[in-house]
């Protein structure tokens, strides 16, 4: 009955702990990556709705437009608790891509192609509220980990295609339709069963917390590269229907892998938990600990007030004084406008239209670009594993190496996102002026490129403009890549490509009523385009370098010193209760 009890205990204890709430964001994030399989179901839509490419193209953007305008689940993060926008993200995945399932699968009349635009930004869309559900709740329960935390939380959603691929080859077979099935429901789910797992906690000091989030990237980097084998190897030889099984319960076993991680250190926290509190002095001294901090938090709390007080008898009638002239420091709280009409933010923005919308471009352009320049099909798809896997390590190495650089040298997260844009300058050149095999190189510096971007503008954000407001905030700041996206490809590559086309067209003596699609063949495709989008990169960089100068002095102090205090409240806290618990 006592072990029964104490195992009934330990069961609660780890369900109810950070590292569990942890994992269910992992598996969460690692399901809210449907719109990277847009390529593979979208052929499936073209052909059962007739559609043609123009209009296949409309709900691609549609997609990109759901998958980037978060904003709303920010809102609604900051005014319900994080069940209700787990769940709400849910029912928008399920309705979305299930209306789209019966649509393609003909069980519902053909809809209009407004309503598959609609639906199409209703499941991309519900990815934001996953992200903000578990990637916010997680990097204020890890704060002083959050490099590390949002590079293997969007890691997890770059591997979330792959995954969910072999999943769909395993339950359904090579059946593309059954695919956007496995979308609606399988993200829902995981969504609801872990819907009151992840909650904020209060913030407390972990042991071993740098190890164990060492361990998680070791099994993320090898679940990415079994992956990748899986993936290549697959394409050159057929599977059995068991054969897919097999790789789909390796992928699974390797996902749920970190579980094990967490349950030995939470058993290590719980034994810690239930010692007898000895020697007595301990407490004691942590009782004085625990009621100094109190008594400092009450004279903060009076001063604040105060402070509070005459701000609101002095500009009762300019209140967008608060708002332009009277910012807290780099670090601290902001409120929403005043972070979104900051300098930093504004520069941040620019930063961001500039290196994803060129990332974005390449990537959206890369099958195209590799037609072109005269590589065979199966080449070509080599090309967009090779930025699939590089965008994952790419997410990886931003977060951990940039928080490492941080904490030991104080190198700023915002050199390191100039550093980036540098690269994917390189990248770019080298689709501009390509020689055999340089597209290979360029597939590998975008991918990496783009991964990291992600991570690095998170992470500054809520360094810079603080925690509080996170969830609208670093929703806000994702909302220049579909811009730079649209701009940087619809109306500057796609026009260059088409013009260059028609050049073509012109000295073999045909006119554009003579073809069915424009196409370009030659080195000459894409140069002037990619000049461009390397001229732009460099720009964000410059940009990101001004960021650099005005955050500098803010890098060298100790930007995680608040949340140290606050675990440590928290333990002295928490040794006082349970010393009052046992007298």
């Amino acid at each position: 009955m006592g072990k029964g009890h104490e195992i009934l205990q330990f069961t609660n204890h780890v369900v109810q702990g950070r590292w569990f709430s942890l994992f269910a964001s992992f598996l969460i994030m690692a399901g809210a990556g449907a719109t990277y399989l847009f390529g593979t179901y979208s052929k499936e839509i073209k052909a059962s709705l007739g559609y043609d490419q123009t209009t296949l193209n409309l709900l691609g953007f549609f997609k990109d437009l759901g998958a980037n305008v978060g904003v709303f689940s920010g809102l609604l993060a900051e005014i319900t608790p994080t069940w209700f926008v787990l769940l709400v993200g849910a029912a928008m995945n399920f309705t979305g891509y299930f209306m789209i399932w019966l649509s393609v699968a003909g069980k519902v009349p053909k809809p209009k192609v407004w309503l598959m635009c609609m639906y199409t930004c209703l499941g991309a869309n519900s990815q934001n509220f996953a992200n903000t559900g578990a990637l916010v709740t997680s990097v204020r329960n890890f704060p002083e980990s959050r490099g590390n935390m949002i590079g293997l939380l969007k890691g997890f959603t770059g591997l979330s295609g792959a995954i969910m691929t072999q999943l769909y080859l395993a339950v359904y077979g090579n059946d593309a339709k059954s695919l956007i099935l496995l979308i609606a429901w399988l993200p829902a789910a995981i969504s609801v069963i872990f819907v009151y797992t992840i909650r904020e906690m209060r913030v407390v000091k972990q042991p071993n917390q740098l190890r164990i989030f060492y361990y998680c990237l070791a099994i993320a980097i090898v679940l990415a590269l079994f992956l990748m084998v899986m993936t290549l190897v697959e394409k050159a030889i057929q599977f059995s229907h068991a054969a897919y099984v097999v790789t789909a319960t390796v992928a699974c076993a390797l996902l749920f892998l970190p579980l094990l991680v967490f349950i030995r250190e939470e058993l290590g926290v719980f034994r810690r938990k239930n010692l007898p509190i000895d020697p007595p002095q301990v407490v004691v001294v942590l009782e004085k600990e625990a009621k100094s901090i109190a008594s400092k938090i009450k004279k903060e709390e009076k001063s604040i007030t105060s402070e509070i007080k005459k701000e609101e008898n002095n500009f009762k009638c300019f209140w967008f004084n608060d708002i332009f002239f009277n910012k807290p420091e780099r670090g601290e709280d902001y409120s929403i406008l005043q972070a979104l009409l900051s300098t930093d933010m504004l520069i941040l923005f620019v930063a961001t239209f500039c290196g994803l919308g060129t990332s974005l471009t390449a990537v959206d352009n890369l099958g195209q670009i590799g037609e072109s320049l005269g590589y065979p099909t199966t080449t070509i798809k080599s090309f967009v594993s090779l930025l699939s896997i590089w965008n994952f390590f790419g997410r990886i190495f931003s977060g951990f190496v940039s928080e490492t650089l941080l904490v030991k040298y104080k190198f700023p997260r915002t050199l390191m996102m100039t550093l980036v844009l540098l690269l994917s300058c390189i990248g770019l050149l080298l689709i501009a002026f390509p020689f055999p095999g340089s597209v290979y190189v360029a597939s590998v510096i975008i991918g990496f490129s783009f991964g990291a971007q992600l991570p690095l503008l998170f992470s500054i954000i809520s360094e810079l403009f603080g925690l509080k407001y996170y969830s609208t905030l670093f929703n806000c700041g994702q909302l220049a890549s579909p811009l730079g996206s649209y701009i940087l490809n619809v109306k500057v590559t796609g026009p260059l490509y088409d013009r260059e086309a028609l050049k073509d067209l012109a000295k073999k003596g045909l006119t554009r009523s003579s073809v069915k699609e424009l196409t370009c063949m030659g080195n000459q495709c894409y140069r002037q385009a990619f000049i461009i989008l390397a001229s732009v990169a460099f720009f964000g960089s410059l940009a990101s370098l001004i960021l650099v100068a005005r955050t500098r002095n803010f890098y060298k102090g100790d930007i995680y010193k608040k949340f140290r205090e606050q675990a440590e409240a928290t333990e002295a806290e928490m040794a006082s209760t349970n010393n009052n618990r046992i007298h």
